[in-house]
């Protein structure tokens, strides 16, 4: 039995349980909607209805025991299990700040009340977990069938912001339009006062799950939310690019293309938020270094301008220092990929490239995102091909015997503060192929002419 089969049959024995004391347990939120559309969810919630905090307590240490994830939430947890249970409950606002709630649980609330808190009538859906009977208090399979993403109440809908960026995933992942009125509500939204590890959460999701990533940041430039959270995105909007390889129009549009271009290699490559993130940010320096010279549009080393750009976008979402180190590396690099692959550059050259590169895979995809996330006069030729093979050799390079700190030392040079300089010329002749034994003399060789003079 997998662990999700298990979840399921343990919510069935909890429910049983709460039937007879007198309650009633439902599956509710993306579980319910996932289940409607035929979408694999296996984070199971339920929420309990109409039997005392008490008596669910005893009920879930008689099953295995009760993991309390925020008591005063009303939210608990089963050991062995990844079911999350909790009661119903109403949030009022108190401050600007995600914590800031004031939260009263009250098992006895009713189905309406308690489906009020949730965001949109999609996530309002609830499914009693014995009988199957889908309870709807706010038309949300209607909207489910329309497609389209409605929020519930003007007044609760506007006291957490994040609902905004919640909208754009959603709308996102699956396709759906987000109504007329809820727009005019996320327009008046302070994004603000989120913290930011809540702001990458729901980008993570946009990036990571929905076929076209780029609607996200559509929806959030239609509702004038780009500028807290994704200035430097924003300041490629009208960004002009020479037409003779981007017929699409300006950066932005360029950039959108890309990130959508990018989910086709998401899968391939070992730090895939990383990778889409480097989808993103790969031309922010052309928002500062872009300019007409004899009448031709120009963005010379945008690739390197933009870093401090990269930078501070990447630090304001998140401290991860080596999610911000992968994202830098392969924005920095991201044009050397097809340049050399079009001028069928040397092993050498490659070579090179695929050394400085953290993740090579993951460049040669975002350098083929590049060049196929655009409309260009010229023919669309796909360099993958030819890197890959070349990316084979350099790996092929990377397997051989090298000259290491000991071999200079049984050769009779003493470490001293060259000693760096000295392996760094043994890795350029091993990037270059050349044998062990042939590049530890040439090595020692250098040494000893730099110890001569």
């Amino acid at each position: 039995m997998s662990e999700y089969e298990k979840d399921l049959e343990t919510a069935q024995i909890i429910a049983q349980e709460v039937k007879n004391i007198g309650g009633r347990a439902f599956y509710v939120g993306g579980f319910v909607r996932d289940k409607l559309m035929g979408v694999s969810n296996k984070d199971i919630d339920i929420e309990v209805h109409g039997v005392t905090t008490g008596d669910l307590e005893n009920i879930l240490d008689r099953i295995g025991g009760k993991i309390t994830i925020g008591e005063s939430f009303g939210v608990y947890g089963l050991k062995g299990h990844s079911l999350d249970i909790a009661m119903p409950r109403k949030e009022e606002m108190m401050g600007r700040g995600h914590r800031d709630f004031n939260v009263c649980v009250n098992p006895f609330l009713g189905t309406r009340k308690a489906a009020m808190r949730r965001d949109f009538t999609i996530n309002a859906l609830m499914q009693d977990v014995l009988t199957g009977e889908i309870v709807d208090e706010f038309n949300g399979r209607i909207d489910l069938e329309k497609r389209v993403i409605r929020h519930i109440n003007d007044k609760t809908f506007v006291e957490d912001p994040l609902r905004v960026l919640r909208g754009a995933q959603f709308a996102s992942r699956f396709g759906f339009e987000i109504a007329e009125e809820t727009i005019e509500l996320c327009k008046t939204m302070d994004l603000s006062y989120l913290a930011k590890e809540r702001v990458i959460a729901e980008l993570e999701k946009a990036l990571l799950k929905a076929d076209k990533p780029s609607v996200f940041f559509e929806f959030l430039r239609k509702t004038n939310q780009l500028s807290v959270w994704f200035g430097e995105l924003e300041a490629l909007i009208g960004i002009q690019q020479n037409p003779l390889f981007h017929l699409e129009g300006d950066v932005w549009v360029h950039t959108m293309m890309v990130l959508d271009e990018a989910v086709k290699y998401r899968d391939k490559v070992s730090n895939p938020l990383g990778f889409m993130m480097s989808a993103i940010t790969h031309d922010f320096g052309k928002a500062i270094c872009t300019e007409i010279i004899n009448g031709v549009i120009h963005s010379y080393n945008h690739e390197t301008k933009g870093l401090p750009l990269v930078e501070s976008f990447m630090k304001r979402l998140t401290n991860e220092t080596k999610l911000i180190e992968y994202v830098l590396n392969l924005s920095k690099h991201h044009m050397k990929p097809n340049v050399l692959a079009f001028g069928k550059s040397s092993v050498k050259s490659t070579n090179k490239l695929f050394d400085k590169a953290i993740d090579p895979e993951a460049l040669i995809y975002l350098s083929a995102s590049d060049s196929s996330g655009k409309i260009s006069s010229c023919n669309h030729v796909s360099n993958v091909e030819f890197l890959t093979e070349r990316l084979e050799i350099f790996k092929e390079y990377m397997s051989r015997p090298y000259v290491m700190g000991r071999d200079l030392i049984e050769a009779g040079l003493h470490p001293n503060e060259k000693f760096a300089e000295y392996l760094e010329y043994a890795h350029k002749l091993r990037l270059a192929g050349v044998e062990k034994e042939s590049a530890l003399k040439q090595t020692l060789s250098f040494a000893r002419k730099g110890e001569n003079k």
